[in-house]
């Protein structure tokens, strides 16, 4: 899968830093007085696209040794983990965090400041030769809210934050474009489709799929048989600073580090578009 929007979005961060792509992640996270000066939107994208430069570089040279594919999906999860664990700790040794890879400290329900991370969404996208649609995670949630976050596409050489913003292109096509999975259509998008006459664009990780919504790609993105609060915490919150519509798929706000990390459900659409969506899943049965 290949996005023609590929060159669209500019990176903001400090020359040097995360653009420099001759530094490995690894030697990146040792550590600079620029990368302790970093805001939270900053570091989320110097994490996020630090873990995405080392699983690129990890991938190729196991593809390269011969190894099998759960050998690459398990050593990629496990090193991004730790990429960003060691990251986050450096940077923000007081805050909590929840992810994918980790034990669930439950400290974080009584921490301020919690990092929502899934090191790689789209394991089964990153095991195979030559896809591109898998994605990194960091997003932290403060006091009641996402407050920064990340999304990176490393085989598509892309990231996106929440400051500065992206901006979603104009839509000139006839019809919406869905983003669904690669398997199965959940029940929700094929309400919508069938409501709005959509198009669909079938894509692997729940990242991969919000960000074609932010990069201009889709307009409609439902997911609607569960997943957890690391999956969608950082494209809820890079779509929502893109001015992007979030919720769940009754008009309810998103809550994230809850004490159950499973979430039902997510929407992101754009935002002429909500009413249009809420409507026809309102007028379901099933979801009325």
């Amino acid at each position: 899968m290949r996005w023609p929007y590929g060159h669209w979005f500019a990176r903001q961060c400090a020359p040097g830093d995360v653009n420099d792509r001759s530094d490995p992640g690894a030697k990146a996270l040792r550590g600079s007085r620029r990368v302790s000066e970093f805001d939270d939107h900053q570091l989320a994208l110097f994490l996020a696209e630090s873990a995405g430069r080392m699983l690129v570089k990890l991938r190729d040279e196991m593809w390269q040794r011969r190894a099998q594919s759960w050998q690459v999906m398990d050593t990629g999860d496990v090193a991004a983990h730790q990429l960003l664990i060691t990251g986050l700790a450096e940077h923000r040794p007081n805050d909590a965090i929840l992810s994918e890879e980790g034990r669930d400290d439950r400290r974080r329900l009584s921490n301020e400041r919690v990092w929502i991370v899934d090191p790689l969404d789209g394991t089964n996208e990153y095991g195979e030769k030559g896809r591109d649609d898998w994605a990194v995670h960091v997003a932290l949630w403060e006091r009641g809210a996402l407050t920064a976050g990340a999304v990176a596409l490393p085989a598509m050489e892309l990231v996106f934050g929440t400051d500065p913003p992206a901006v979603v292109p104009p839509n000139a096509r006839a019809h919406p474009r869905l983003a669904t999975s690669r398997w199965r259509a959940p029940y929700s998008a094929v309400v919508i489709a069938n409501a709005l006459g959509c198009d669909a664009l079938r894509i692997g990780s729940a990242g991969a799929k919000a960000m074609t919504v932010v990069a201009g790609e889709a307009d409609i993105y439902v997911h609607d048989s569960g997943m957890y609060q690391w999956d969608s915490a950082a494209p809820v919150a890079v779509a929502q600073a893109a001015g992007l519509h979030v919720s769940r798929v009754d008009g309810s706000p998103l809550i994230y580090n809850a004490a159950d990390p499973w979430l039902p459900d997510v929407l992101i659409c754009r935002a002429d578009l909500a009413n249009d969506v809420l409507g026809a899943l309102h007028a379901d049965r099933r979801w009325s």
